[in-house]
């Protein structure tokens, strides 16, 4: 069989499935469980009015501008605390404190600090997405193969020319690994945080039409954050294939 169709074909069992248990048998009252159809023209509503397009391209922002956030923070001072073993050393401390904190924790610091909308959203998504990217880069600095660092001391490089030419460049895979991770963490934050601390994006969808009982809406606004967690996954695959090959 074609391996491009294999994937397809669990996704179609369990829509089959799905419109059996809820259709001709209905298991389930369409509030709890909605069918097939109930979603799809909850989907044609959105889509048709906008909504849809104006709540994915709210989350959307809020991820990118958090991710680009802690990457511009995380990746250098990971660097930094990699090449470093004495600043490593005095971070680890305050680094293990704050990493187990759950990102949702920040909520109510975040509405508190900036308010309601985009700024609190991009906070909580910063907070899950800083540290999987510190991480990660430290973890491929230090993995990093000491010859080619000598070999660059040897060459008369400085330690400036040593981390920018050698150490990033040799540690680029695992600071992708750390942009992956951190991409599905910031997908899981931001829709958390919109439920609570925003008027807009998928979060805020799936929280208010959950309140009308609108559970075709609540359940387009989860396949649509699982769609756009798949595309990043595959932009991340190809650009990792592009790095390891």
């Amino acid at each position: 069989m074609n391996k491009k169709v294999l994937p397809l074909i669990l996704p179609i069992v369990v829509v089959i499935l799905w419109y059996i248990f809820t259709v001709p048998i209905k298991i389930v009252p369409d509030y709890v469980i909605p069918t097939p159809i109930l979603v799809i023209t909850s989907l044609y509503q959105l889509i048709t009015t906008g909504k849809l397009f104006t709540h994915i391209v709210s989350t959307l922002t809020k991820v990118l501008s958090g991710l680009v956030l802690a990457s511009i923070i995380g990746i250098p001072l990971g660097i930094l605390l990699g090449f470093s073993d004495k600043l490593d050393a005095m971070s680890k401390i305050i680094v293990g404190i704050l990493r187990p904190i759950p990102p949702v924790a920040w909520i109510p610091f975040s509405i508190l600090w900036f308010g309601i909308g985009l700024i609190p959203g991009v906070f909580i998504i910063f907070m899950g997405c800083f540290f999987p990217i510190l991480i990660y880069t430290i973890d491929g600095v230090k993995r990093v193969d000491n010859v080619l660092i000598e070999a660059g001391k040897t060459l008369g490089a400085n330690s400036l020319q040593i981390i920018r030419k050698i150490i990033f460049h040799a540690s680029i895979p695992a600071i992708l690994s750390g942009l992956k991770v951190g991409i599905g963490i910031a997908l899981m934050c931001t829709v958390t945080a919109e439920m609570v601390a925003s008027n807009n994006g998928l979060g805020y969808l799936i929280m208010n039409s959950s309140q009308l009982f609108d559970t075709g809406a609540v359940v387009v606004g989860m396949i649509s954050i699982g769609v756009i967690g798949l595309l990043f996954d595959l932009i991340f695959k190809k650009v990792q294939d592009s790095v390891f090959w």
